[in-house]
């Protein structure tokens, strides 16, 4: 009988060493590991996350993990929480697409917090981060059409991935590890409504609650107990359950040969993935030519018809909160106009009330391209035209956006992107001092590591 997905997944997690990793690979996850970081020092101050730190600081429980930024201990399963949503809560964090979308960022903390539970190094939170990479972007290119067309969220990828990274540094066997995969992927399917029309806090969060969830089946399995083992391929499983069509051979396949984290994305603006190609192309436009707000008659994005389904949604003309705001490009494209830039404050509450972006937002219109979804998702076309009142015509045409491995984030945009992020909680010797140590981070525990992340 052919091994099940889940126990050859088990078997790879369970032996793969930090040793086993190429130097390029270690070196991509210290910038993604800086990068969410950054992301987390930007999520501090954000409604969401403060309300959840309150429920658990109120609840307590064992100091067995590190909140970053705050300080304060509290079990692993809730800190998991806490700091993934801290990373997640901006939309800024890295992102790669392909029949799905996800953001494997939002698992480092299954690692971390795991980690400094149990007193690991942080060459073993390397080895959980390869990992989460790994998987949740092989799951990415797994269902054909992904589970997101078919109206499910991306989060009921995460739930088969968080259990091996926790597995991973509780030193799971292969038989408990693929029990702790077989309990979460049993409880975690997430629909897709959290990222549909009118955006609420729960965009944000059902991915780190998938997260949280598999640090719990994680333990669970340590104690012994038992999951579904074929819970991708057997009798309503997985598969079975969510329909064709499925590329089993992309879960498995070329294991170790090379890393999927060389492949992913990381982001220049904090909105969702699929703004950034017409944000960039956007900019170009109007910085390029000093295009002001007031002197544009109308705006033409012609993108992918997906794009179009989840940008261009009536709700997103008139967003009410920063979780709608960031995933309207409409809004996107408007603030942009006014400002000549994107930022994290793009979306605060009284940039949702600046009346120039509602003066041109209704000058912006998107056209779905049959040409532009065949070449999606291997790249991203954007064409966006620009018409002023002068009668003067602009475009801009471009296939990915910054932070595409093929056009990748160097240190200095990364630097930038940390600093502007964290700059009301950090001096500038301390954002250096936190660099430094990240990019020597295999010489530390993990509760060292944690230790400096505290303002």
């Amino acid at each position: 009988m052919d091994k099940t997905i889940s126990r050859q997944i088990s078997e790879f997690a369970v032996n793969l060493k930090y040793d086993d990793l190429p130097a390029e690979v270690i070196n991509e996850v210290k910038r993604y590991l800086y990068d969410s970081i950054g992301c987390a020092f930007g999520g501090y101050h954000t409604k969401d996350v403060k309300m959840l730190y309150d429920i658990y600081s109120d609840m307590g429980g064992k100091e067995e993990a590190t909140i970053i930024g705050y300080g304060k201990k509290m079990p692993a399963v809730n800190a998991t929480l806490v700091n993934s949503l801290m990373i997640r809560a901006l939309d800024f964090n890295d992102i790669y697409w392909k029949e799905d979308p996800s953001h494997p960022s939002d698992l480092i903390p299954a690692a971390l917090c795991v980690a400094e539970m149990v007193g690991a190094s942080m060459k073993d939170v390397i080895v959980g981060i390869v990992l989460a990479y790994e998987f949740e972007q092989r799951l990415c290119e797994y269902a054909v059409p992904g589970v997101r067309e078919r109206k499910w969220h991306h989060a009921t990828l995460t739930q088969f991935v968080s259990p091996i990274v926790a597995g991973k540094l509780l030193g799971l066997t292969v038989d408990q590890m693929t029990n702790a995969i077989g309990i979460n992927g049993s409880h975690n399917h997430t629909i897709g409504c959290p990222t549909a029309g009118a955006l609420t806090m729960m965009k944000n969060t059902v991915d780190p609650m998938a997260v949280q969830s598999g640090v719990f089946a994680a333990l669970m399995a340590q104690k012994g107990y038992t999951g579904t083992e074929a819970v991708f391929e057997g009798k309503e499983g997985f598969q079975d359950t969510f329909g064709p069509d499925w590329a089993e051979n992309k879960m498995t396949e070329g294991l170790g040969k090379s890393y999927r984290i060389m492949q992913c994305s990381m982001k220049a603006f904090p909105t969702e993935a699929l703004t950034h190609t017409h944000l960039s192309a956007l900019l170009k436009v109007v910085t390029g030519n000093n295009i002001t707000f007031d002197n544009i008659e109308e705006v033409t994005v012609t993108t992918i018809a997906r794009a179009c389904d989840i940008l261009f949604d009536p709700h997103k003309y008139r967003p009410e909160s920063r979780e709608t705001a960031d995933h309207s490009l409409p809004y996107c494209l408007a603030a942009a106009m006014v400002d000549h830039q994107i930022t994290t404050q793009s979306f605060s509450d009284e940039k949702l009330k600046d009346e120039r972006i509602w003066a041109v937002i209704d000058k912006i219109k998107g056209e779905a391209s049959e040409e532009f979804e065949k070449m999606f998702p291997a790249k991203q076309p954007s064409k966006v035209v620009v018409k002023t009142k002068d009668g003067k015509e602009y475009s801009e045409y471009l296939e990915y956006p910054k932070g595409d491995p093929r056009e990748p984030m160097t240190m200095d945009d990364l630097t930038a992107k940390f600093n502007g992020l964290s700059a009301a909680l950090l001096s500038e010797d301390r954002q250096k001092e936190i660099k430094d140590m990240v990019f020597a981070c295999e010489k530390i525990s993990a509760k060292d590591f944690m230790a400096k992340l505290v303002v």
